[in-house]
């Protein structure tokens, strides 16, 4: 016959009475040295929850492995400690760490018993086991939780013991310590907890899924009873406050926070590789760390980008595949406004807004016209060519393949007319646009007259283009973006503080010269699609899909309103013959215009205004025909003749009229008017008259316009 083997309970209790042997005959001091051996006080700084929240406080998310807010053991009501006490280790204000009278009754019963029916663990124990020996599975557990629970009681107060003991024990339903749990369970914090409320959360731990009111009501109000009647026995309440508290009700209701929107999580993603990247915040302290962190979020603009961005019918053939990213920044400080790395964007998925793509014409700003405007060559009405030229083997065109010959800088960036913006990168000199350009965006190495019209073997980012772009909206100075306001620990102490980044990139004149012309663009040119009520300039991009014709790679809108800077990038994530972008820039610009509709347009937001300083941008100035020239001689004092021209004047009175004479096919300036439609050429002489002819002049091209009529003079009209 095989001998009975001992139960597996029983035998542990066996091996824990002799460790506890072990450790008295080897010594207490022994004990001591190896206990402390095994414990790193760095793991008694418990994990607490995150809190992300705006700039009025409001929670936005909750980052965290474990739910979790410590507090301190005077923010526990005495009743509430009173019920732990009770009923795990009544006894917790006289032992060491280990309870010899405990343990020696819990063998004794569990021998009778064959089974472990009865613990012995203090609450010393039960936190040395919690924090460092959970996933220990060996039989000297038992030996290492008795060392190091002495060690604990060495160094620690009864009241800090029992206070991480609180903050670290888990409460089901996803929570830990008692803070978190209150909340949980009563909507309240932990010092505002009743007798029965307090008891009920002692009543917890043993076994969060059976004794959670939310599992089991009946269980829960029956292990409550329990506690509160060890604490009547050991004298900690009356029978009176026992017997009232057993009779109040429980609730299985639980106030569980809800989940982070899936609107804010391109903004939390970010918001961490900030933290990690520029303040040196890890990712596991960013779950663990109890931090508040304040960001600069705008919830209409975040939570409108998500929805308008999921809406199919922002997209070519209101397609589910097309791919969009967009970002909106503060203009005078860069602060993130609103981001959204995707239409199905994932918790640490792909982000868009940090993928480089081919900007396409909305980088001609950047590499082109501010930096020709910086040169002082150039000015926004300054004529730049419009024709087809070749630059050895490239040949750039325009998208419609129309040509002016000459036109402005304000039109060529309205028409948004390749020729002229490669003609005038190369006139410039490539080297000093890219030099530019790499002020405004991350370094690239690209050289060619193609980076006039974003040809870029890497591209650049929506968030880069963005941040580029805030130097037009903000006075010539760039700011760069952050997701950070501040981080506070959970004793209040600051350990971040944001600190605005930026650079001066342009004049203050040639900032507000860019913002009128780039608004002109939205009103008159390839931004036009789309209505909103915000002053708003920009520019469109967008690049073609080599064999596919109409096909395209991306499509962009890169723009502001006086208080705002964004980008919104559309495409697909791999472009290929049978999934290409259809409809260019248009449908980038109607996104992007819906999603600022959905902040009210302010007194700011109505308009650009001028900066101090500065001159204003003139609009055009406009031609007119002049059919109706008409010559005819007066009689002057002193016998002189004169010759009067008169023709119906432009209502542009900024329109100059050169004078000239013709003779014998030739013609010949005699002078100048501005603004009338009349002039006096003085001193004729009727031996010799010639005919006439006026010519528009506009001032800000220095181009002269069509002639007008020929007319001779009427001899008869001084008769």
């Amino acid at each position: 016959m095989k001998p009975k083997r001992m139960n597996r309970p029983v035998f542990i209790s066996i091996v824990m009475v002799l460790s506890t042997l072990v450790v008295a005959v080897g010594g207490y001091a022994a004990a001591l040295i190896t206990g402390s051996i095994l414990t790193d006080e760095d793991q008694l700084n418990f994990a607490e929850t995150s809190t992300v929240v705006d700039e009025e406080g409001e929670v936005l998310a909750r980052l965290f492995f474990e739910d979790r807010s410590n507090i301190s053991i005077d923010e526990i009501p005495e009743h509430v400690q009173q019920s732990f006490i009770a009923v795990e280790d009544h006894r917790f204000h006289e032992h060491q760490g280990v309870d010899f009278i405990a343990i020696g009754r819990a063998l004794y019963r569990d021998i009778l018993a064959g089974a472990a029916v009865e613990g012995g663990s203090t609450i010393t124990q039960q936190l040395a086991k919690n924090v460092y020996l959970e996933n220990d599975k060996t039989l000297l557990r038992k030996t290492k939780e008795v060392l190091i629970s002495m060690n604990l009681e060495r160094n620690f107060s009864k009241d800090t013991l029992l206070e991480m003991y609180l903050n670290q024990i888990y409460f089901g339903h996803g929570v830990y310590g008692i803070e978190r749990a209150s909340e949980l369970y009563f909507d309240k914090s932990a010092k505002d907890l009743t007798v029965a409320e307090g008891a009920l959360l002692a009543a917890i731990p043993k076994a969060p899924y059976h004794y959670s009111p939310a599992s089991d009501i009946e269980r829960a109000e029956k292990r409550r009873g329990t506690v509160l009647a060890l604490m009547e026995r050991h004298g900690f309440i009356n029978e009176e406050t026992m017997t009232g508290a057993m009779n109040t009700p429980i609730s299985s209701d639980v106030h569980t926070e809800p989940e982070m929107d899936a609107s804010f999580y391109t903004y939390v993603d970010m918001m961490i590789q900030e933290g990690i990247e520029k303040h040196g915040i890890s990712e596991q302290q960013f779950f663990t760390g109890g931090y508040t962190i304040e960001v600069p979020i705008h919830h209409e603009l975040q939570n409108t980008a998500y929805s308008e961005m999921e809406n199919n019918e922002h997209f070519p053939d209101e397609s589910t595949g097309v791919q969009a990213a967009y970002v909106m920044l503060d203009n005078k400080t860069g602060a993130v406004k609103a981001v959204q790395g995707g239409r199905d964007y994932v918790r640490k998925g792909l982000n868009r807004v940090n993928i480089p793509r081919q900007p396409g014409s909305a980088f001609k700003p950047l590499s082109v016209y501010a930096p020709a405007l910086e040169s002082g060559q150039y000015k926004p009405y300054s004529l730049l060519k419009d024709e087809l030229l070749e630059y050895g083997d490239y040949e750039p065109s325009n998208v419609n393949d129309v040509y002016q010959g000459s036109i402005t800088m304000r039109d060529a960036i309205i028409q948004s007319t390749n020729t002229s913006a490669v003609w005038l990168l190369n006139e410039l000199g490539t080297a000093k646009g890219i030099e530019w350009a790499n002020e405004a965006v991350p370094e690239f190495q690209d050289d060619g007259l193609s980076v006039a019209l974003g040809g870029m073997s890497e591209g650049v980012s929506p968030l880069h283009m963005a941040s580029a772009y805030t130097a037009f909206a903000n006075g010539g100075i760039k700011s760069e973006p952050y997701f950070i306001n501040s981080v506070k620990a959970s004793n209040g102490e600051s350990i971040v503080e944001a600190e605005i980044d930026q650079s001066q990139l342009l004049s203050e004149q040639n900032a507000w010269y860019m913002t009128r012309m780039l608004e002109s663009a939205v009103k008159e040119g390839t931004a036009q699609p789309g209505n909103t009520d915000h002053a708003l300039a920009g520019k469109t991009g967008t690049t073609n899909f080599e064999g596919v014709d109409g096909g395209n790679r991306d499509a962009w809108f890169v723009g502001y309103t006086p208080q705002y800077t964004g980008a919104m990038w559309m495409g697909y994530d791999s472009t290929t013959e049978e999934q290409y972008l259809q409809g260019g820039s248009a449908y980038p610009t109607q996104l992007f215009k819906s999603i600022l509709n959905s902040v009210p347009v302010t007194e700011q937001g109505v308009a650009f205004h001028k900066p101090e300083g500065v001159s204003e941008l003139e609009s055009p100035v406009q031609f007119a025909a002049i059919e109706d020239l008409d010559a005819a001689l007066t009689l002057q004092g002193e016998g002189f003749l004169n010759v009067k021209l008169n023709w119906t004047a432009a209502e542009d009175d900024r329109l100059v009229y050169n004078i000239y004479e013709v003779k014998d096919g030739e013609a010949s300036k005699v002078g100048e008017v501005e603004g009338e439609g009349s002039y006096t050429v003085n001193r004729a002489n009727m031996f010799s008259l010639g005919d006439y002819m006026v010519v528009p002049f506009n001032p800000q091209t220095g181009q002269e316009g069509e002639p007008s009529n020929v007319a001779d003079v009427s001899v008869m009209s001084i008769f």
